[in-house]
């Protein structure tokens, strides 16, 4: 899908406003139960992991990353982040709330991973190269090997600790939300 490029700006300029519109809709919203809690943590996890495994090997415009889960997919910050909100949709409970995140991935975020590729091709000649065998979203094993080790110090750098915290005031809330006889 390719969005007009007045509106792909207007998008990137509007993450963090669509941030909050999702924060207020799930602090809102939420009704979790305590089976639908754990389930969703769980699959919460696994995107926070797949975001803190794509910070560490990001050297953001210092070099292209094709290492780690950038050999498996082009997005995995993204993918992670998506993966993260749907396991907190899913401890939500509230099928509203899932389709506000689904909404704002599809309106904000792909408009904003679209400026990012553009950006990358400009800046690395290989991205064409690298994009033209490695997808998009969808993650698949890679065809080429590469040798990068993960770095915790790029992590900090890229403030990856941030998405942690959040997603930890998030699960404190869900278990704030539960009710009492939980």
């Amino acid at each position: 899908m390719k969005f007009p490029k007045p509106y792909a700006d207007l998008a990137q300029r509007g993450r963090v406003a669509s941030g909050l519109v999702l924060a207020v809709s799930f602090f809102w919203l939420a009704k979790p139960t305590v089976g639908r809690l754990i389930v969703g943590a769980v699959i919460s996890t696994g995107g926070l992991l797949l975001r803190a495994w794509a910070a560490g090997h990001l050297a953001k415009n210092e070099r292209l990353a094709t290492s780690g889960p950038y050999a498996w997919v082009r997005n995995p910050l993204y993918l992670g982040s998506a993966i993260a909100a749907a396991g907190l949709a899913f401890a939500g409970r509230e099928w509203l709330m899932a389709m506000v995140f689904a909404l704002v991935f599809v309106l904000i975020y792909l408009p904003a991973i679209q400026l990012e590729e553009e950006h990358l091709g400009k800046l690395f000649s290989g991205y064409g190269r690298y994009a033209s065998r490695v997808p998009f979203l969808l993650p698949r094993p890679p065809q080429e090997p590469r040798e990068a080790r993960f770095s915790f110090s790029r992590y900090i750098r890229n403030q990856e600790y941030k998405a942690l915290a959040a997603w930890l005031v998030a699960l404190v809330w869900l278990w704030w939300r539960l009710p009492q006889g939980r």
